[in-house]
C-alpha cells in the first residue's frame, strides 16, 4: 500500500483563538514528530491556535522514503511564504505569528527579514534557534537580525543547546525586540537531563506558558 498523502496542515487549539502560531519543523523530523506534536498540544492548551506544515522536501521524504536533505534556503523561504498565505486566507480574523523548531524557526526569521516580507507577520517564535552549527561557534547565523528590529520575537532556548547555549547567545547582537526565554538544562529539543529533576513535559509546559505571556504582551 502506498504512503498516505498527509494533510497540508495539522491544527490544534481553539479555532477562534486571538492568536494563531504557524510552526515549521526542524531539518530532520516531520511536522507530526513526537516533539512537534507535544509542543503544539502544549501551546494549544494555553488557548492559542497552532497550524503545523511541512516543507516540500519532507513531504517527498515521507511519500518516497529515503533521507532527502533539506532544500536550500530560497526554496524553504518560498514554502514558508506559501504556508503563511494559505493560513491567512483560512483564518482571516486571527493575528498570525510564525516560527518553528530549529531550522523551521530560522527560515521564519529569514522570511520576515526580506524586503517584501508578508504584512501578516505579527510576531515570531523560535524554538531552539540554530545560532551556529554544533561545535562551530564562528559560523553564526545572525547576519539578518538587524532587519528584524521592528518585529516582536520570542526565542525559547535550552541552556545546554549546542546550537547556541546560555554562555554564548547573550553576547550576540539580537533583534531589538527579541525576548530570550531560557529553559533550564534544556538541550536542542528543550529536554532537561534526569539529574535536573525536571521532565521534558515540564519544560514544554514552560515553553507554552512563555508563548502565552509573550502574546498577551503584544
Amino acid at each position: 500500500m502506498p504512503p498516505i498523502e498527509p494533510p497540508l496542515f495539522l491544527e490544534d487549539g481553539p479555532a477562534d483563538a486571538p492568536w494563531r502560531l504557524i510552526l515549521a519543523h526542524g531539518a530532520g523530523a516531520p511536522m507530526d514528530s513526537p516533539v512537534m506534536t507535544a509542543i503544539a498540544q502544549a501551546v494549544a492548551q494555553q488557548g492559542i491556535a497552532v497550524s503545523r506544515f511541512e516543507f516540500p522536501y519532507m513531504r517527498t521524504r515521507r511519500l518516497e522514503g529515503g533521507r532527502r536533505p533539506p532544500d536550500r534556503a530560497p526554496k524553504l523561504i518560498a514554502a514558508w511564504r506559501e504556508a503563511l498565505t494559505a493560513v491567512a486566507a483560512n483564518h482571516p480574523a486571527q493575528r498570525l505569528a510564525i516560527g518553528g523548531k530549529s531550522m523551521g524557526g530560522r527560515m521564519a526569521t529569514l522570511l520576515a527579514a526580506e524586503p517584501d516580507a508578508p504584512l501578516q507577520i505579527g510576531a515570531i517564535v523560535t524554538l531552539g534557534y540554530p545560532f551556529h552549527p554544533p561545535g562551530k561557534p564562528d559560523r553564526l547565523r545572525v547576519d539578518h537580525f538587524p532587519a528584524l528590529d521592528a518585529v516582536p520575537i520570542l526565542m525559547v532556548q535550552g541552556t545546554r543547546d549546542p546550537f547556541g547555549s546560555a554562555s554564548e547567545v547573550p553576547s550576540y547582537r539580537l533583534p531589538a525586540r527579541a525576548i530570550l526565554h531560557w529553559v533550564e538544562d534544556g538541550d536542542h529539543d528543550l529536554k532537561p537531563r534526569k539529574m535536573s529533576g525536571r521532565t521534558h513535559m515540564q519544560a514544554l509546559t514552560e515553553l507554552a506558558n512563555s508563548i502565552s505571556d509573550f502574546f498577551s504582551g503584544l
